[in-house]
């Protein structure tokens, strides 16, 4: 009898574990499910964007991204002050839209825009935004905190400024296909460096990089994440110089092979950044707009560092 009803044991045991398996296979298989299609839906809005790159849709696609992503790090930080959650909010929205004189175009000439918008110097724009949240801090003290304005500052300032870089490296050449070629090249240091990490780190992943902030992340994932960048980058130029306007010389091609390297090292920081954040803000994504992917700032994290350094390397190396 208690042979039995050990054996009774055992069976029971064993049910439980294949069916455990089962459920998470199946969640894996929902999951991945989720991830291809939104990945199938975001290319073809990457597509519709890039058709229309040179019209307002692509800032106001940008002001979008700039917007939820604030929201996005105003919530998970716990902001319980509406009114600095949405102001700033709008703000980053409106960020992008104060990047350059071309934004509007076809719709708004470059001069009639440029004079709206530099009529008041931007730095005006940053400091009634910050008065206004400690005011609202004030107004709000019983649960406002300082840590809230200065998250809810760099949420609204610094964060959209990362976005509008999308729109300032369009319009920086009178050759706007150059423009539009380094805002593809920051993008390939933030994808193709992510994308290359995780099949080297699956294949060959053997050192932890950062063990307490990522550890999944191995030093040979990144090094052929770093290799995977520069070869797509190579494919690009050649691309680029086979079907643009006006070619890039071989000195600008070794400037922009040697500079995919240190970009794509700062992709990686960026999302080691924003793991940081979000253990802080002990989460475990920013949002939940992309199903499958996370938010704004999961996908973009990346990107808002390559960014900001593709346009230093432009106005240090490739003079307007």
């Amino acid at each position: 009898m208690k042979k039995e009803t050990e054996d009774s044991a055992v069976n029971l045991f064993w049910i439980y574990r294949v069916l455990i398996n089962y459920l998470k296979i199946e969640s894996w298989c929902f999951f991945m499910k989720q991830r291809v299609i939104t990945a199938f839906v975001l290319l073809l809005i990457l597509a519709f964007v890039v058709w229309q790159i040179n019209t307002p849709v692509f800032a106001a696609v940008i002001a979008f991204l700039s917007a939820v992503a604030a929201n996005e790090i105003m919530k998970c930080a716990k902001v319980k002050n509406k009114f600095i959650l949405y102001t700033g909010t709008v703000f980053a929205a409106f960020v992008p839209f104060f990047s350059g004189s071309k934004v509007m175009e076809p719709l708004v000439s470059a001069e009639t825009w440029g004079n709206i918008i530099y009529s008041v110097p931007n730095i005006v724009y940053i400091i009634a935004v910050v008065l206004i949240f400690f005011l609202a801090m004030l107004k709000g003290y019983s649960y406002t905190k300082f840590e809230d304005v200065t998250v809810s500052v760099f949420a609204s300032v610094i964060v959209p400024f990362g976005f509008s870089v999308f729109v300032r490296l369009r319009d920086m050449y009178i050759n706007e296909q150059f423009g539009i070629y380094l805002i593809f090249f920051a993008l390939i240091c933030a994808l193709g460096t992510d994308s290359g990490a995780q099949l080297g780190g699956m294949a060959f992943g053997k050192h932890k990089m950062s063990p307490n902030i990522s550890p999944k992340k191995t030093v040979e994932g990144a090094a052929c994440g770093i290799i995977f960048s520069l070869i797509l980058n190579a494919v690009a130029f050649v691309l680029y110089n086979h079907f643009a306007d006006a070619k890039i010389d071989a000195a600008g091609a070794t400037v922009l092979l040697v500079c995919s390297v240190p970009v794509s090292f700062m992709g990686m920081m960026g999302d080691l950044s924003a793991s940081v954040l979000k253990r802080n803000f002990k989460v475990k994504d920013f949002g939940k707009i992309f199903p499958g992917h996370g938010g704004v700032m999961d996908r973009f994290d990346s990107v808002l560092f390559t960014l900001p350094v593709t346009y230093a390397m432009a106005l240090v190396a490739f003079t307007a």
